[in-house]
Formats: structure tokens, C-alpha cells, sequence
């Protein structure tokens, strides 16, 4: 099962939809968690939402207790609360980018997409990775082939994996198969 915690976005029932194509899903709240759901999950999905990483202390706990535990796979503020919880700094970026379709490109640290691979992707933020960025699993595996933006991570030893594009977006393309892949991984 896949449990999607809801951090209030209008994007999440996009990405319940898209999930559900590969399991159940359950799907609740931030501030609603049902414990005994999440235990029994397999993967934990952290949604879009409002605001920044230090908003949702609540997500971080669960980050962090189920960390190498549990597949997590971050989208948007979901990616951002991974990098915050692994000491990332997350700041304001110069231009903002709400519906904007951009270009990104797969690096070489990346262990499920093929090196150089382009990937069309809708975005939908305001904020970013500061960098520099260092650690020793989490990994940036795709970056805005534009402004060179880390918009993707892995981290294969804990099965952590983040984008701060939205796969589930009509402006990403394949979107089903980057979560098809992560999946199943």
C-alpha cells in the first residue's frame, strides 16, 4: 500500500490518481495521520503544498522514523522536506515557476535514468536547494538543463527519492513512467 500524506495542495489527488495505477492508496491529511496506516504501508509519498519545509514538523517526525525503513518518494514541498531533514537548505529562488514546462537533464549520479536523458516537466515553485549540497547517499540525479536547478534525488541505500518537478503534471512527460520506475526500484 501506498500512503500519500496531503500537505493541503490541489495537486494531490492528481497524484493519488497516479499512484493508484500501481497499488492502493491511502491518502490523508498532514495533521490527520492514521498511524496504523502508515505502519502498514510500503511506500510513503510526501505531497506538494503551501509554504516551506519548517511548516510541517509532524512530516519531518515521520521522515525520519521511517527513513531506510520505508520507500519515500518526495514531490515538490515533499522534495524539499527530504533535503531540509537531511540538512539541505532550502531557500527562495530568484524566478518563480508556477505551470512553467522546462527541460531537465539526468546526471551521472543517477542509478534508475539513463545518463544525459532529457525529460520535459511541469514545475510548480518558489523555492530550491541552496548549493552547495553534500551527503554521502542522497544523491542530485537530475538537474534544469536552463539554470542547472537540482529538480531530482536518489538515495538508493535508505529508498529515498524526490523531485521538486511534478510527475503527475500534464506538463511532465511520462510522468507515469518516472513513478512507474521508482516503484520498482
Amino acid at each position: 500500500m501506498i500512503y500519500i500524506i496531503d500537505h493541503q495542495d490541489s495537486f494531490t489527488w492528481n497524484i493519488v490518481h497516479q499512484f493508484s495505477n500501481f497499488d492502493k492508496v491511502y491518502c490523508t491529511n498532514y495533521f490527520d495521520i492514521d498511524k496504523k496506516k502508515l505502519d502498514q504501508s510500503d511506500v510513503i509519498v510526501l505531497s506538494p503544498g503551501p509554504g516551506s519545509p519548517k511548516d510541517y514538523p509532524l512530516t519531518s517526525k515521520i521522515y525520519k522514523k521511517y527513513k531506510g525503513k520505508k520507500k519515500i518518494i518526495g514531490i515538490c514541498l515533499g522534495y524539499q522536506l527530504i533535503l531540509f531533514n537531511e540538512k539541505g537548505k532550502i531557500v527562495q529562488q530568484k524566478n518563480i515557476f508556477h505551470g512553467y514546462q522546462s527541460k531537465v537533464k539526468v546526471t551521472k549520479e543517477s542509478k534508475l535514468f539513463k545518463k544525459n536523458k532529457l525529460f520535459n516537466v511541469g514545475r510548480y515553485h518558489s523555492l530550491k536547494l541552496y548549493e552547495p549540497y553534500k551527503s554521502n547517499n542522497l544523491k542530485i540525479t537530475m538537474r534544469c538543463s536552463k539554470s542547472n536547478i537540482p529538480m531530482a534525488i536518489e538515495d538508493i541505500k535508505n529508498n529515498i527519492y524526490g523531485f521538486q518537478f511534478h510527475p503527475e503534471s500534464f506538463l511532465t512527460e511520462n510522468g507515469k513512467i518516472i513513478i512507474k520506475k521508482i516503484l520498482s526500484a
